[in-house]
């Protein structure tokens, strides 16, 4: 006989599998009670407000951070605030450069899984530059404006290569609000990957200017995740937070939002 435990995860398992199209695979899971959002680069925390009510509608408690992207540590520290205000298990997602920062803060006992949204995945003390620029480069990095040790994208190549599949005024409100970072910030190395001991779901969008998505495509691969595949820019959060949403909802172990 399979005890009330072992069901509900086995329930859990078929619920995420058949969710969401396109899952390359399914994880055996914990219910999860909180997500805690990380934003990347060009973006703040704002860049989630279309993915909140599906969770909360499905009962997640939501936190979405608001990264100070001024160093590694201390967009880490912010995220590691956040965890710790959590009770129970936490699913930490992340878009774009917050694949790093969840790979670094990934390992807290409170995090049950980790979803990764056009984002990168560094190993421990990986050279991810190096790696990045065996893939092609994407045309998003000839929009990158520099100054006084902080940058960001242009106006057009935000438009163009960042959210290139937004409503043209959401576009340029979201443009107005993106963070600078500090031009140390994208070359910091991790050190630790939290992806090589804890559940981890992937999307990837196959029209990225941001990230190459072959680049995507092989970080999930390395790292085993579920992965699911949409056609859309940077921004599938923003373009797309519907199914963005169901991912992360698999990944706690939930069914389909509503």
């Amino acid at each position: 006989m399979l005890n009330r435990k072992l069901l509900a995860r086995v329930f859990a398992v078929i619920a995420a599998a058949s969710v969401i199209p396109g899952l390359v695979h399914a994880k055996d899971v914990p219910v999860a009670k909180n997500v805690v959002l990380v934003h990347g680069l060009y973006a703040d925390g704002s860049s989630w407000i279309d993915v909140i009510p599906y969770l909360q509608r499905a009962g997640l408690n939501v936190i979405a951070v608001q990264n100070p992207l001024t160093s590694l540590a201390d967009d880490v520290a912010a995220t590691r605030r956040a965890l710790a205000s959590q009770d129970g298990p936490t699913v930490l997602v992340g878009h774009s450069f917050a694949g790093t920062i969840i790979s670094e803060a990934g390992n807290d006992p409170k995090v049950s899984t980790l979803v990764y949204v056009a984002a990168r995945a560094p190993d421990a003390g990986e050279d991810f530059a190096a790696l990045a620029a065996k893939f092609p480069k994407p045309p998003a990095s000839a929009g990158v404006v520099r100054k006084d040790g902080f940058f960001g994208l242009s106006e057009e190549a935000f438009l163009r290569d960042f959210a290139g599949d937004v409503e043209p005024s959401r576009a340029r409100a979201l443009y107005a609000v993106q963070g600078r970072g500090a031009d140390t910030l994208p070359n910091t190395k991790t050190t630790t990957a939290a992806w090589r001991v804890k559940p981890t779901w992937y999307q990837v969008s196959t029209k990225d200017r941001t990230i190459d998505p072959q680049l995507e495509r092989f970080l999930a691969k390395r790292m085993n995740a579920t992965t699911i595949e949409i056609e859309s820019s940077h921004v599938s959060l923003v373009s797309h937070p519907k199914e963005i949403a169901d991912l992360i909802l698999a990944a706690a172990g939930r069914g389909k939002s509503q």
